[in-house]
């Protein structure tokens, strides 16, 4: 089991993800809506794992992998995305983000990135 937090400016979106972590086990520690919430969170609640929305207002999720991994580089992170960000994903790749997801979620690919990225 782990220690998630779930980030995404879409409220629906952040309710999917959870309720496949919770069945799966995990406990969502904390839900943020954009990155710099997330960033500032991530300070004080050091989860386990993040899932991180690409596309986010106030930050965007790239520039928050960035800094979450400033703080702590050993983070993992899992970016969720839509289709058509392939630019986006493999430059938060590159920032350190450990497997991403891709929306619509499907539950066995969630679990496999959670499972992957804590493993």
């Amino acid at each position: 089991m782990a220690k998630i937090m779930v980030v995404d400016d879409a409220a629906f979106l952040r309710a999917m993800l959870k309720d496949i972590l919770i069945k799966a086990g995990h406990e969502v520690v904390f839900e943020a809506e954009n990155g710099l919430e997330a960033v500032e969170k991530y300070k004080a609640v050091r989860p386990d794992l993040v899932t991180m929305d690409i596309t986010m207002p106030v930050m965007e999720g790239v520039e928050a992998v960035k800094e979450i991994r400033k703080l702590d580089p050993g983070a993992s992170i899992v970016m969720c995305s839509a289709m058509g960000q392939k630019n986006l994903i493999i430059e938060a790749i590159q920032s350190g983000a450990k497997d991403f997801i891709v929306k619509p979620f499907q539950s066995n690919r969630v679990l496999e990135a959670i499972n992957k990225a804590i493993g």
